[in-house]
């Protein structure tokens, strides 16, 4: 009895074979149609679909045997494997010295293999689709042909297993990640909570301190604090309810007044006296209505920041399409140039532009505007000139 050698590239192909997870593995009818199918086709009474492993052939799929593997050294697919042809054929096994004397020959009364090695896109040779029999055989020309159309057949089985099994490994490593995500928000959310209440507890009892003595001017300052602390909370205490949901931060939707939003996003900002803000009439917007407050305060926040006009100006304008909503944000303020335009909505990408304050931005905000729109499924965009202006072009679907 001759053993087959080892191919050259035994080890990276016993590599490449565990990287499938096959071995060993359920029952699965696709490979037994296969099998039977070859059996049928060629007329033997026994077809197997095998893997080749380290010291032992395993039958992924077996028609007419009750063997579920076998012993390496005896197995015929090794010496098929080291074939250059695309199929072995040995007609009679009991004339063939690498076969007479084998124990599935002596034994088991092998007569007749065709093997088809089962070699994936890299080139390592995995197992073999083959058909077995009894009595000296010969196959015709079209056995032949429909025993490697059903060997391409196994291996795009296999292949196909394969990317389904890296995808539901990457599927697992998301929820893992997102499981991650989500205890580290509601961790911080609830360790911004305290601070939180601190500070609307302390400017509510500026307003007051305000109030007693006769200082109005200051009210207006103080109220946009506690606006601001408010909506945090309010927004802090969604983050903590989205944590405990499948929903992500921002993308329940609901119906709600434009009109209203856009009072609650001036009233946290703080306006120059000279800034001229025109505002479009009022509207009702099914949408994401904490994320699109967001966006808006964002984009708003900016148009004031970045403004070196004596007499700032700030436009939205707004029109309502059956798809969708579309809204245009425009200023008088600093502009960007072209390669900041390009980059402006990576994440964490810094202009370094100063604003009328002279601080430079950590390059967070329109990078976190991109994301909730497009876990809105929206788009947004830029034009801008230096020292004219910007606008931003902002599309929300329905």
């Amino acid at each position: 009895m001759k053993v087959a050698p080892l191919p050259e590239n035994e080890l990276a192909r016993l590599s490449a074979l565990a990287s499938y997870q096959l071995m060993d593995s359920e029952q699965e009818q696709e490979y037994d149609d296969l099998a039977m199918l070859a059996a049928e086709i060629c007329q033997t009474p026994v077809a197997l679909i095998t893997l080749m492993g380290e010291q032992r052939q395993w039958f992924k799929s077996r028609y007419g045997t009750e063997l579920t593997e076998n012993h390496r050294d005896y197995t015929f697919c090794s010496h098929a494997m080291l074939d250059d042809q695309e199929i072995m054929i040995v007609s009679d096994a009991t004339e063939d010295s690498r076969f007479f004397d084998n124990p599935m020959v002596t034994q088991h009364k092998v007569v007749f293999y065709a093997g088809v090695p089962l070699v994936n896109p890299d080139g390592y040779a995995l197992g073999s689709i083959c058909v077995i029999g009894n009595e000296k055989k010969q196959l015709s020309e079209s056995q032949i042909r429909a025993l490697k159309i059903l060997g391409r057949q196994a291996l795009q089985l296999i292949e196909l297993r394969k990317k389904v099994y890296e995808y539901e490994e990457v599927n697992k490593a998301l929820e893992e990640s997102n499981g991650l995500v989500r205890k580290f928000a509601e961790r911080v959310a609830h360790d911004i909570k305290n601070p939180l209440g601190n500070i609307m507890l302390t400017a509510q009892a500026l307003r007051s301190k305000a109030e007693k003595e006769g200082h109005e001017g200051y009210y207006r300052f103080i109220d946009i604090s506690l606006n601001s602390a408010k909506k945090l909370v309010d927004y802090v205490n969604e983050l903590l309810r989205d944590t405990k949901t499948s929903v992500a931060p921002g993308e329940e939707k609901g119906s709600f007044s434009l009109a209203a939003l856009l009072e609650e996003v001036i009233s946290m900002l703080t306006i120059p006296d000279k800034c001229k803000l025109e505002l479009p009439g009022d509207a009702e917007i099914c949408s994401s209505r904490i994320a699109l407050e967001q966006i808006l305060l964002n984009l708003l926040s900016n148009a004031i920041r970045y403004n070196d006009k004596s007499h700032p100006k700030i436009e939205i304008q707004f029109e309502q399409t059956s798809k969708g909503y579309d809204f245009i944000v425009r200023d008088n303020g600093i502009g960007m140039p072209q390669e900041v335009q390009t980059r402006i909505f990576e994440h964490g990408y810094c202009s370094g532009l100063s604003d009328r304050f002279s601080n430079i931005g950590n390059g967070i905000g329109l990078g976190t505007v991109k994301s909730q729109v497009e876990r809105l499924n929206g788009s947004i965009r830029v034009e801008s000139v230096v020292g004219v202006g910007s606008t931003f072009f902002l599309y929300l679907p329905k």
